[in-house]
């Protein structure tokens, strides 16, 4: 899928922290969600989001906001009952630099933390990002529960190159029943080697 886990929409922490309120999403936040996002998605960066995908997800998201601007989001979305990904990260242009994308990371992780997941991922070309969040690179097999929905509409879809990443938040239960492995595991996967998509006759 076209991320916006990229240089351009999380930016880098090089100037100083600013005063931010961190909170989930409420229905009030759904018009500057989507001037952020479809902003992104303007330049490629973001796949578009109409406000019926939003209202649907609102729960997923938590925002920041700099007084009244809305400085950046994210979401948190469960694919199953030991993992989630963080996605639809992006921070404001003019608030860049300033550790928003970070704190809103942050967050997410918190809360997937409060559900008790085993493990949360992310698809990313700012590798270097998430290593410091506590990240590792991993093989896209081990996150076949991905494909099904935004890299199916992807342009990028037969040639995607973004990295895959986890944080693993208990690892005793996560080797135990991560993805393919354990007594319950997901069915083959087979795919061009870009995108990994079930075996549908042996499910």
């Amino acid at each position: 899928m076209i991320s916006s886990l990229t240089y351009e929409s999380v930016g880098e922490p090089v100037g100083g922290a600013i005063p931010l309120e961190l909170r989930k999403a409420q229905m009030t936040d759904i018009a500057p969600l989507l001037t952020l996002i479809n902003g992104y998605a303007g330049k490629g960066i973001m796949l578009p989001r109409t406000e019926f995908e939003i209202s649907e997800n609102i729960r997923d998201f938590s925002v920041a906001y700099a007084g009244e601007k809305l400085a950046g989001c994210g979401a948190l979305h469960f694919y199953t009952p030991i993992l989630g990904e963080v996605r639809s990260l992006a921070v404001d242009e003019s608030l860049k630099a300033h550790g928003v994308g970070r704190r809103i990371v942050e967050m997410l992780v918190a809360e997937a933390q409060a559900y008790e997941l085993d493990a949360v991922f992310a698809f990313t070309y700012v590798a270097e990002f998430f290593r410091r969040m506590g990240f590792e690179e991993v093989e896209r097999g081990e996150l076949p529960l991905k494909a099904w929905k935004d890299c199916l509409r992807c342009p990028k879809f037969q040639c995607c190159d973004e990295i895959a990443m986890v944080r693993v938040l208990r690892p005793q239960h996560w080797e135990q029943a991560r993805p393919g492995l354990g007594d319950n595991p997901l069915p083959p996967f087979e795919g061009d080697g870009h995108i990994l998509l079930p075996i549908i006759g042996k499910l």
